[in-house]
């Protein structure tokens, strides 16, 4: 033994110089120990080849591959990390465990973890236990872990779980990360309650990456906390067990929420730049319902790429969300199911024509949008088609508010074109009487939105009038002093205006077929008179 090993003590947790491992434990064991006080990583993957764990074989755990010279009893792993020895000197001690079996269950619940912790390649033969653990960083990369308890756990730098498949599901309620939560192509399966992710009331405090995760069960993140994005890009996230895929009521997200198309990136490493020439890309799925209710996000929420599967009682759900952006262009609508954005807030709306389910199952009551900004062409009759899938039952909310929308972006002519939609898809829940007058309303003058039709009717009805006039003898003096020039051209107007005066309809006296013409024209023009007068009241009061 050399001056550097020596030391004081024979169980490895004293002075820096202790050289002795515990008594009892197994080759492996030793390795890892003096690993640990190196810093290095013990690598036990059989003659130097790296094997990925076989997670869907049920037989793999027993297989030659994983055999004693590779195993180390998760008691041992414990005392390393709870209780661990002394770093050689200018060393960092830190647990870097590389296709090592566990046996036995891992108990750190309410413990302090104060190494570094990297597995890679590893597999748990039970499950991980960190229940109220407090740690530093923690990284497992491609591990098989039966089932992960950590509800409570306290990680003051990055925990990573990328490529690891958890059969047994994940409970992370109220857990705390500081910086990253790293999900990305993980494998996760659910519990006897159905749910795969358990992750109510999580705090992050930068980015939760979750891409290309294959999630069967509940992936619930209720009133979870983030401080960054929340990215699920390329998600297949399934439920035919319950009623949500993904259940994130009440979540707040600082940046941005990506429901998006993701693709292979190396060692599950996410990021925002698009994805690289020839990558392989993969659409988000759900399978179920997805829940966003009351959510928070401080940048956007994008919904591209996506396919929504929805069964019986299944919706998508983005009831009273706060976003000062939406881009809602999954590329197929939503089928099976309701989508309800009933009572969200959204600054810039970004839709397409196809991107939202037939009459009936979309619900935008109370839904507000400042501006709409549709990355490809969304024709007017189209966005008026959507307004009226929307709402079986005539509401006059959306037209408003779409209409706001369009004269905010200077859209004044199509939103006049809204607002006649309105009142014709008002009319069909009139009575009979109702409609008669509604319709009078919308031939003469558009319900006011158009009142340059009320000059062409009031031109042509003159016209008509003075031709006939003309082509009949001049009628005779009503009884009056005054007599003035018969003119039947200011004689059929005169009939016309129902308030101005000209001196010619009151100055004759019609008989016969002359008289009814005569009443007709008054009758009509007063009708002119008292649509103009009513559409300009609906545009005052819009005003």
């Amino acid at each position: 033994m050399t001056e550097r090993d020596a030391g004081t003590g024979l169980d490895g947790r004293g002075a820096p110089g202790d050289a002795a491992p515990p008594g009892g434990w197994t080759a492996p064991e030793i390795r890892m120990w003096r690993a640990f006080r190196a810093g290095e990583t013990c690598d036990l993957h059989p003659q130097g080849r790296r094997t990925v764990p076989r997670p869907l074989d049920p037989e793999a755990a027993s297989a030659p591959e994983w055999g004693p010279e590779r195993t180390v009893r998760a008691q041992a792993v414990a005392e390393l990390l709870l209780n661990p020895p002394a770093s050689l000197p200018g060393r960092v001690a830190a647990l870097k465990l590389s296709g090592v079996r566990i046996s036995g269950r891992l108990m750190l619940s309410g413990g302090t973890i104060t190494p570094y912790v990297q597995m890679d390649d590893c597999r748990f033969d039970d499950q991980l236990m960190l229940q109220e653990c407090r740690a530093g960083s923690m990284r497992l990369v491609r591990c098989v872990i039966p089932r992960l308890e950590a509800a409570r756990l306290q990680v003051s730098g990055d925990l990573h779980l990328p490529q690891c498949y958890v059969p047994g599901g994940i409970r992370m309620t109220d857990a705390q990360i500081g910086t990253d939560l790293l999900l990305n192509q993980m494998t996760v399966r659910r519990d006897r309650h159905s749910r795969a992710i358990a992750a109510d009331g999580l705090v992050v405090g930068q980015d939760v990456d979750a891409e290309l995760v294959d999630v069967i069960g509940e992936f619930s993140l209720r009133s979870a906390r983030i401080g960054g994005r929340l990215s699920l890009r390329g998600a297949l996230l399934r439920n035919p067990y319950d009623r949500y895929a993904l259940n994130a009521a009440r979540v707040q997200v600082e940046h941005t929420l990506y429901l998006s198309a993701g693709w292979d990136t190396p060692a599950g490493v996410a990021g925002d730049t698009p994805p690289p020439t020839g990558a392989r890309t993969r659409d988000f799925v759900c399978e179920g319902g997805l829940r966003l209710d009351d959510g928070r996000f401080g940048n956007a929420v994008v919904i591209a790429r996506a396919r929504f599967t929805l069964e019986g009682e299944q919706q998508l759900s983005l009831r009273r969300i706060q976003t000062p952006e939406l881009r809602f262009t999954p590329g197929r609508p939503p089928t099976g199911g309701l989508v309800s954005l009933a009572g969200a807030r959204v600054g810039k709306l970004a839709d397409t024509p196809d991107s939202w389910p037939d009459a009936g199952l979309l619900s935008l009551r109370g839904f507000q949008y400042d501006s709409l900004t549709p990355p490809e062409d969304f024709p007017l009759r189209a966005r008026i088609a959507w307004l009226h899938a929307a709402t079986p039952e005539f509401k006059p909310e959306p037209y408003e508010r779409l209409a706001a929308a369009l004269r905010a972006s200077g859209e004044d002519a199509e939103a006049r074109e809204v607002q006649l939609a309105r009142q014709r898809r008002r009319r069909e829940s009139l009575t009979v009487a109702g409609r008669a007058w509604g319709w009078l309303q919308d031939v003469t003058v558009g319900y006011g939105y158009r009142p340059g039709r009320a000059a062409v009717w009031m031109a042509v009805l003159w016209a008509v009038g003075a031709v006939y006039f003309a082509a009949h003898r001049q009628p005779a003096p009503a009884d009056s002093g005054y007599v003035p020039h018969w003119s039947p051209a200011l004689y059929a107007l005169d009939l016309l205006l129902p308030v101005i005066d000209l001196g010619q309809d009151n100055a004759w006296r019609e008989v016969g077929v002359s008289q009814w013409v005569a009443s007709a024209l008054t009758l009509l023009g007063w009708m002119l008179a008292t649509t103009v007068a009513a559409g300009a009241s609906r545009l005052l009061r819009r005003g």
